[in-house]
């Protein structure tokens, strides 16, 4: 599609419908080689058929033709299911294809009774064969298939929000990650910028996709393709079309304290060879299956070190990053009575505005006006305390509770300024009370800053941001 052709009423979700119409069409042929009976099975309810099925699969009959075209005609049937019938499935195969318990703890016990080095390694490779789940290698089966790699990426993402209630379901999941971080290593994944010019159903992935500040239409994407702006994803040769995660940049002057100028479409267009600063202002996931698999911290380094080849007068590298958790966490002080203290200065301009009581939930609610006393009231303390909450607030008692603070300090960067009225969408004004945070990459640093945090969960931040908290 060209550009003339695109338009703001194209759909952003259709390539979804698109990508299962396509995989299906895919593996139809291929299922065409099996039995009669398994092209098509009848498994929505029948979990003893699913159950069978599934044993074809595993079974190895007929050779490797036979069997890719039961793994073919049982993932068409997956794809053909709703909701339910996913969860069904998956139910099936975490629960009938596990582990074999008698045989584990039967090769355990020889393990234990081997009296030689021989034994020993005998015992230990029966050990680990039985420790392996059979559905392992169903999963390595659909892998095998065309597009199979998506499909499976794809069923993670149908299975995250079932694991939570389901230890087997559980299981599942850490056998199919532990498949995917092996697939996905970052050695095997291509860096690519992405241009306008690129294919409309690519482009309609970044706006589908985009997770921090939604691209409107398709005006608003090309301006974030402009010649002063840059994007970056991730990508698996064996999914060539499907971009995993992306980073989009722009090119300014100082660092940003704003997201409103960055997205301006009437903005003029700086030249690039001008720009002495690349400000991330946006890192979305593009795979929901991909959850806790980390290559967001390499795309970051790969990217920075392509714009420095690309733009020597750049010398400074940072982010507008949003604050996700910081109202969260202020309520959650608030309901346990545990609230930061206001001083008697904040409380007294609070009272003039009307605020009972003039403490910090007064001063939260008061956060979300657009009044400019209130706004003036309310600066001083929030910026304080959301200070302390991203210097100080841990989870684990070591790793900084904020999940994109505990992302940028993970990949070796340091907090470098808070930024009041950063980002008054009701999102961000709802999660942290409108401001964001600028993230500093500091070449030189970065290995350093790496290795405090990750070993001792020291934060590396700039003087005047531990001053707002007081330090």
């Amino acid at each position: 599609m060209t550009k003339a052709t695109r338009n703001d009423g194209d759909s952003a979700i259709g390539f979804l419908d698109r990508t299962i119409g396509n995989l299906s069409k895919a593996w139809r042929e291929i299922a065409a080689g099996a039995r009669p009976t398994d092209r098509a099975p009848a498994i929505a309810g029948d979990p003893a058929r699913l159950r069978a099925q599934m044993a074809d699969c595993l079974a190895g009959r007929g050779g490797a033709v036979s069997a890719r075209g039961r793994a073919a005609a049982l993932g068409r049937a997956y794809l053909e299911l709703d909701p339910e019938g996913r969860g069904a499935f998956l139910g099936v195969l975490a629960r009938e294809f596990d582990v074999d318990h008698d045989a584990a703890q039967l090769a355990a016990a020889r393990l234990a009774a081997a009296k030689d080095a021989d034994a020993r390694r005998a015992g230990e490779k029966a050990m680990r064969a039985a420790l392996r789940p059979p559905r392992v290698e169903l999963l390595r089966q659909f892998n095998a298939l065309p597009q199979g790699l998506k499909f499976l990426v794809d069923m993670r993402a149908d299975l995250l929000p079932l694991r939570r209630k389901d230890p087997a379901l559980a299981d599942l999941d850490g056998d199919l990650r532990r498949l995917l971080t092996s697939w996905f290593d970052v050695g095997f994944l291509e860096l690519r910028r992405i241009g306008w010019n690129e294919p409309a159903a690519l482009l309609e992935k970044l706006i589908a996709y985009e997770a921090v500040h939604a691209i409107r239409d398709w005006r608003d994407l090309k301006n974030r393709l402009d010649s002063d702006r840059r994007c970056f994803a991730f990508f698996h040769p064996d999914m060539p079309d499907e971009p995993l995660i992306f980073v989009e940049v722009a090119l300014v002057q100082g660092l940003a304290d704003g997201i409103l100028p960055l997205l301006d479409e009437s903005a003029p267009l700086l030249d690039p060879a001008e720009a002495d600063t690349a400000i991330f202002y946006s890192i979305s996931n593009a795979q929901r299956g991909l959850a806790g698999i980390r290559f967001g911290d390499f795309l970051i380094k790969r990217v920075v070190a392509e714009l420095a080849r690309e733009f020597p007068n750049l010398k400074t590298f940072a982010t507008l990053s949003p604050i996700p958790g910081f109202v969260a966490w202020l309520k959650d002080r608030i309901a346990a009575d545990d609230a930061p203290a206001l001083t008697d200065g904040e409380k007294a301009d609070l009272a003039a505005l009307g605020v009972d009581p003039p403490d910090a939930a007064g001063l939260l609610a008061l956060a979300r006006t657009v009044d400019g006393r209130a706004q003036a009231a309310c600066r001083g303390p929030l910026m304080r305390i959301c200070a302390d909450y991203l210097l100080h607030a841990k989870r684990d008692g070591r790793r900084a509770r904020d999940p994109v603070a505990d992302f940028h300090l993970g990949n070796g960067a340091r907090m470098e300024r808070l930024n009041w009225d950063a980002d008054r969408s009701p999102g961000a004004v709802a999660a942290s009370a409108g401001m964001m945070i600028n993230y500093l990459y500091k070449l030189s640093d970065i290995e350093r800053n790496v290795e405090t945090y990750s070993g001792t969960g020291r934060i590396a931040a700039s003087g005047p941001l531990r001053s707002l908290a007081k330090e």
